[in-house]
């Protein structure tokens, strides 16, 4: 079976991908804006998400993606003030956890923070992160 592409629209004649735009609203669920966030990354997203489930994505799946990339962005305090406190803690779980299964899902997504400039400094210190 074809993979189905992700679509940006065009000149508003062509509407945006349903994948595209579920993940724009799971990143507003968390407080992110999803013009904050460049398309290019959003696209690189939901095609991490095709290749991690062949068939498509489950609408489930975008609200926890969204959650950590989120918080690389928002960082402890920003994430925290706007999802609460026990929210912060399991996604800092889920970077502890991508730190030690560093080609886990988890850690493309957090990768890909820190390669788009997109990650929060404080996020960078608090785990040590590097894109070495």
């Amino acid at each position: 079976m074809a993979r189905r592409r992700s679509s940006l629209g065009f000149l508003g004649l062509f509407g945006r991908s349903s994948d595209l735009r579920e993940l724009d609203g799971a990143l507003r669920a968390v407080d992110l804006h999803p013009a904050l966030v460049p398309e290019g990354v959003k696209l690189t997203i939901v095609n991490l998400m095709k290749d991690h489930w062949p068939d498509e994505p489950p609408a489930s799946a975008y609200a926890p993606i969204a959650q950590l990339f989120g918080y690389c962005v928002a960082g402890a305090n920003g994430f925290a003030g706007a999802n609460g406190g026990d929210m912060a803690v399991r996604v800092e779980q889920r970077i502890e956890a991508a730190l030690d299964a560093e080609d886990s899902f988890d850690a493309q997504i957090v990768l890909l923070a820190l390669h788009a400039k997109l990650i929060n400094p404080d996020v960078v210190e608090r785990f040590g992160l590097s894109a070495d």
